[in-house]
Parts: structure tokens; C-alpha cells; sequence
């Protein structure tokens, strides 16, 4: 398992950067762009976003960091060393402020607008969606940044 630790870690920071830059491009363009779209044509075009993302290559990259995250907090146990200790901080980075996030905060409000009645929905957009839906995006942004970084000093130590 040890000799497997420098791939998986290589793995993480691909996936993380990848979720990084994902994270960060909604938080400075796309949702500003969409809060400037009268509320029915920035709701229409979230919920397209929110259907299209979930294929195949992006929950392999979301999914997948989070569970090389997981392995890698496991395997600090058993490799310890500073690199170890840093793949699991990336890892519970990840898995908590990117991961956990996504599943508590920004999901359920994804959800919430596409059930909505077209009254309700614009209510959502402009009080909740634009507001907090964004604020959590900019905690998952923060903290995918922050996992690629540990991810990315502790494959250097590795």
C-alpha cells in the first residue's frame, strides 16, 4: 500500500485541481453572469448546469478525490512522515470542505430550485440561491484550493 501512495497522491492533485478550478470559475464569472439574467432565464440556465454535470467524467473526478482523500488519510497511519500527514490533511480538506459541503449546502438548494413552482423558484434565486448557494461555493472553492496545495506538498515529501 505505501509504494501505491505516491500514484494516488499524484491522483488527488489532478483531482483536486481539477474541482478547484471548477469551484473557482462559478465563484468569480459564472454566477455573477447568471445574477445579471432576469431570474427566470439564470434559474433556467443553473437548472441545464445542474442536470449536465452529473455525467460520468465529473463524478469520477468529484467522487473519485474524495475517496483517493479517504485512502490517503488511512494510509498516514501506516506511512506516517510529514508527506503522510499532509495527504491526509488534503484529504480531509477535501473530503469535508469540498465533499460534505457540496452534499449539505449547495445540493439540497439545487434541489429546492428545481422543484420549485416558477413563484417559488425566482424566491429561491433571489434570496437563497444568489446569496448562500454562492457563499458555499466559495467554501468549497477555498477549500479544494487548500487540498490541492497539501495534496500537491505532500506528494513533494512522499
Amino acid at each position: 500500500m505505501v509504494a501505491l501512495i505516491p500514484a494516488l497522491a499524484f491522483a488527488a492533485v489532478i483531482g483536486s485541481g481539477l474541482m478547484a478550478g471548477l469551484f473557482f470559475i462559478f465563484s468569480v464569472c459564472i454566477m455573477q453572469a447568471l445574477s445579471r439574467l432576469p431570474p427566470e432565464q439564470g434559474i433556467a440556465a443553473m437548472n441545464a448546469i445542474n442536470e449536465v454535470i452529473q455525467n460520468p467524467l465529473f463524478l469520477t473526478a468529484f467522487m473519485g478525490t474524495a475517496l483517493l482523500g479517504l485512502i490517503l488519510v488511512a494510509a498516514a497511519f501506516f506511512s506516517g512522515g510529514q508527506g503522510g500527514w499532509l495527504l491526509a490533511a488534503g484529504g480531509l480538506a477535501y473530503v469535508v470542505g469540498t465533499l460534505l459541503v457540496t452534499i449539505v449546502f449547495n445540493v439540497p438548494l439545487n434541489d429546492a430550485l428545481a422543484a420549485a413552482s416558477r413563484e417559488a423558484a425566482r424566491e429561491i434565486w433571489q434570496k437563497r440561491y444568489l446569496t448562500d448557494w454562492v457563499w458555499w461555493n466559495h467554501v468549497r472553492t477555498f477549500a479544494s484550493i487548500g487540498a490541492l496545495a497539501l495534496f500537491v506538498l505532500g506528494f513533494a515529501r512522499s
